[in-house]
């Protein structure tokens, strides 16, 4: 029932989203609410939670091919396919962002090294190459030091990836909310953090033929990891907060008020905190109710959309502050403004990009992995 639900769910999303993919498409981005002083906005936010999913996803994949943990034996398969699916989930929605969308090639061909987005383009790709030969030498190869070999080069690149965004957007000294040494480390932790999130929907909803005793270990293991990522992001979080509140410095104060008490107060208070951090925590802790699927799923997907409400909060509060004083009185209009809500287009178009990263775990786990396995089966 749960898994005819999330089919309904991933279809009902991607057929919303076709509207705003056309709009973004053929109308370009006027639509969209990001403008000249903010300009970057909900894409380049879900951008960074599913590709910091696929990073995640690839190392809970690791633990099972790599590192040989008996809790997640027989999970590798399903990780390294939902990290295939993630991760261009992630390029489409930071894609819908670019103005010349057809210029990509340019940095495949031109490539300006000194560019630290040519790099991440670089990297993100090697790291889907990595991701879709894992798999296939995961059927065709499993206990040969080959997969062991690309893992290890795998799990690597899949950390550098995830904390290569905390570099791009630490690196702009002319943001004071972004630029601490701390945003970097943040990121690959984010990332498991993640993937354990995605893990237990995974496992509690749509993996119902691992063994009973298998099942009740994971989901307790995976509860375990979510209390200890929740905690040390909690902590990332405050560190992050008491630093820029006393430090002093303006623009990290508006970035922390419009955080804490402004537009986006919900989102933090609301979202992050009670729905995606002190809810799941409390539950998880908790043998019975965490051994549960249906209640470590839902747990589970609790923790991801705090997680994407996070990602939107590093991105947004950073830019609000202005970059030269007075700048938001001087001039007016519909792309001047220091505040940012996403528009129903752009909404539309994530909606599309979660729909098909829905349905493509989906599916793959129910057709697309059983016939890899039975075509290798037959082979040999």
């Amino acid at each position: 029932m749960t898994k005819k639900i999330a089919y309904v769910v991933g279809a009902l999303a991607l057929l919303f989203g076709l509207w705003g993919v056309y709009i973004r498409l053929f109308d370009g981005e006027q639509s969209a609410n990001y403008g000249s002083y903010i300009g970057w906005g909900l894409w380049v936010a879900m951008y960074l939670f599913l590709a910091g999913l696929a990073a995640g996803a690839y190392m809970l994949a690791a633990l099972d091919y790599l590192f040989d943990v008996p809790q997640f034996k027989g999970t590798g398969k399903t990780m390294l396919w939902a990290a295939l699916v993630t991760l261009p989930a992630g390029l489409a929605s930071i894609g819908m962002d670019l103005g010349h969308m057809e210029r990509i090639w340019k940095v495949y061909l031109q490539p300006s090294f000194t560019s630290f987005l040519a790099w991440m383009v670089w990297g993100y790709t090697i790291f889907l190459v990595l991701i879709a030969v894992s798999l296939y030498l995961a059927f065709t190869q499993p206990e040969k030091k080959t997969l062991k070999t690309v893992m290890w080069i795998g799990f690597v690149v899949a950390i550098l990836v995830a904390g290569g965004v905390g570099f791009l957007l630490g690196g702009n000294a002319a943001r004071l909310f972004w630029h601490v040494g701390l945003l970097p480390v943040q990121f690959p932790v984010f990332a498991l953090a993640s993937g354990v999130g995605l893990m237990l929907v995974i496992v509690g909803w749509f993996m119902p033929e691992l063994k009973e005793e298998q099942r009740s270990k994971l989901l307790w293991t995976l509860a375990i990891a979510s209390i200890v990522t929740s905690v040390i992001k909690l902590y990332f979080l405050v560190a992050d907060l008491t630093q820029s509140v006393y430090g002093g410095a303006t623009d990290n104060l508006i970035a922390v008020q419009y955080m804490l008490s402004g537009p986006h107060a919900f989102m933090f208070w609301g979202v992050q905190i009670v729905l995606g951090l002190a809810i799941p925590v409390i539950v998880l802790a908790q043998p019975k109710l965490a051994k549960n699927g249906f209640v470590a799923g839902l747990m589970g997907l609790l923790l991801l959309i705090g997680y994407a409400a996070a990602r939107i909060l590093i991105v947004v509060p950073g830019q609000v502050a202005p970059m030269l004083t007075g700048l938001a009185e001087a001039f007016h209009g519909p792309k001047l403004s220091m505040e940012y809500t996403p528009s129903l287009m752009e909404w539309s178009v994530t909606s599309a990009v979660m729909g098909f990263a829905i349905l493509g775990i989906l599916i793959g786990m129910d057709y697309l992995l059983g016939y890899l396995a039975r075509f290798t089966e037959a082979k040999k």
